[in-house]
């Protein structure tokens, strides 16, 4: 018979040593142990801004099946190929198996089918939650230091994205009216709500290459909140546009239409180049606009308007004048308007960032459905790197702006095995975290106000011919 008697009660148990585990309960740990890695180790790093409980398998359908390329896999698989622009399918795969092989699994083929199909099976919805998520916790985390006067500031722009030339993608995204057939390629039409303050990509609207960036930007309304203020470009300074956001308690603050009058000499005088105004209601409902808001929206608006000078020796814009809804002079004084405008280049970065560093100007995926996946999961990516440099700038009081995208990208990259080294010893891997965030805020961008530099490029491309004609017709050219 066991005697359980304890003979030594006040020495802890640890002193004794632990009972050898079984051979079952070792194979239940390595399972344990599988179900809690991710690909490429992506996961140690970004897993505080991605929930679990969205990568865990349906009940049903999609993904509900025990596979090779479970939805957890195959997401943070579809990750590691936005982080790394140049690789492709074939490459992600073989990570894959290398993944299956180190915890002696059975690795799946060679082939690139079952991925491709993995990935088209992942939720629209689902991913659509994780960018929510993702959007939301950047939102919780910025600082009372990081608004302006104490607001939030939603930089709003639109920007395009080129596709492969596929059929499918043809009919959904027709590609420009200037190509001949078989000489182009499909566009999309994004247009893209920015937080000032973090960078992180809210919402977006997207549309084909003749939806005009004015009807993408009302797609924008229902997720603007009620004190926020919305800064754009003179592209979307209307009297509608102004009137709906104001009538829900959004602010604006726009460069003026260029076929609006830019007369300073009427209305209030609020200061020097500073003028309280009265717009009138146009007398036609503008294309797009609804009868229902039309109807609500009132005869007259006053708006402010500032006139802002422009002598940095290289930019391209000298003067410019500023319409916006904020018409108190003693709360928000014409400088500080002026600096706020000028800060909306920033939304022209964050789109390089995405489009440039992340690779999405030219998507790769053949399909309408899986375009629109592959935009999703750009966005969660950019705002993972932006959560990341978040942190370190909060941590080490830094502005967000001096810290480097691309050098964040390169850090985690070369970071994230180091980081899932550590996965079974909590406290080694949140020092090696924090040695990141140290790094991140070390890796600076220099500081250079009012930076000019010459939009040319002094490398020439490869004297190669341009398509003039379809490829078919070159192979029957070449034949006959």
């Amino acid at each position: 018979m066991k005697n359980t008697t304890p003979f030594f009660p006040g020495f802890h148990r640890l002193l004794f040593g632990r009972t050898r585990r079984s051979p079952q309960q070792q194979l239940q740990g390595q399972v344990l142990a599988l179900k809690q890695a991710t690909l490429c180790q992506l996961g140690e790093v970004c897993a505080p801004w991605v929930p679990a409980r969205l990568l865990k398998p349906p009940a049903r359908g999609a993904h509900s099946r025990r596979r090779l390329f479970p939805q957890g896999l195959t997401f943070w698989a579809f990750l590691s190929q936005v982080l790394s622009p140049e690789s492709p399918c074939r490459e992600t795969v073989r990570k894959v198996q290398a993944w299956y092989i180190s915890h002696r699994q059975s690795r799946p083929g060679s082939g690139t089918a079952a991925y491709c199909r993995a990935r088209s099976r992942l939720s629209h919805d689902t991913l659509l939650d994780i960018h929510r998520h993702t959007a939301v916790e950047l939102q919780r985390r910025v600082t009372r230091e990081q608004l302006w006067c104490g607001r939030r500031v939603k930089v709003v722009d639109g920007t395009g994205v080129s596709m492969p030339d596929s059929p499918a993608n043809q009919r959904a995204f027709p590609q420009p009216s200037s190509q001949k057939k078989g000489c182009g390629f499909p566009v999309a039409k994004l247009v893209g709500c920015f937080c000032l303050a973090s960078g992180a990509l809210l919402h977006w609207a997207e549309g084909t290459l003749h939806t005009h960036e004015s009807k993408l930007f009302r797609k924008l309304f229902a997720f603007f909140l009620s004190g926020d203020i919305v800064l754009t470009d003179r592209g979307f300074c209307s009297y509608v546009h102004i009137a709906i956001l104001l009538r829900s308690g959004i602010d604006t603050v726009m460069r003026l239409h260029q076929a609006r009058p830019k007369d300073l000499r009427k209305g209030k005088r609020l200061g020097p180049n500073d003028r309280l105004v009265t717009w009138q209601k146009p007398k036609q409902r503008p294309r797009g606009c609804t009868a229902m808001d039309w109807r609500r929206v009132p005869d007259t608006l006053t708006l402010r308007l500032v006139y802002v000078s422009v002598i940095v020796p290289g930019f391209r814009t000298q003067s410019l004048v500023v319409v916006t809804t904020l018409t108190d002079p003693i709360r928000y004084p014409a400088e500080d308007l002026a600096k706020l405008y000028l800060r909306r280049w920033a939304v022209e970065l964050f789109f390089r960032d995405i489009k440039i560093t992340l690779g999405m100007d030219v998507l790769r995926c053949q399909t309408p459905a899986m375009v629109r996946k592959e935009i999703i999961m750009h966005a969660i990516a950019y705002n993972l790197i932006r959560a990341l440099m978040q942190q370190a700038a909060i941590l080490y009081f830094l502005p967000i702006e001096r810290l480097s995208f691309k050098g964040t990208v390169d850090t985690i990259r070369q970071w994230s095995d180091t980081l899932n080294a550590a996965h079974s010893r909590p406290r080694e891997q949140m020092r090696l975290f924090n040695q990141l965030l140290h790094i991140l805020a070390e890796d600076r961008v220099p500081y250079r106000p009012d930076r000019a530099e010459p939009r040319v490029r002094k490398r020439r491309p490869k004297a190669y011919s341009l398509m003039t004609h379809s490829r078919r017709d070159y192979q029957l050219d070449w034949v006959s």
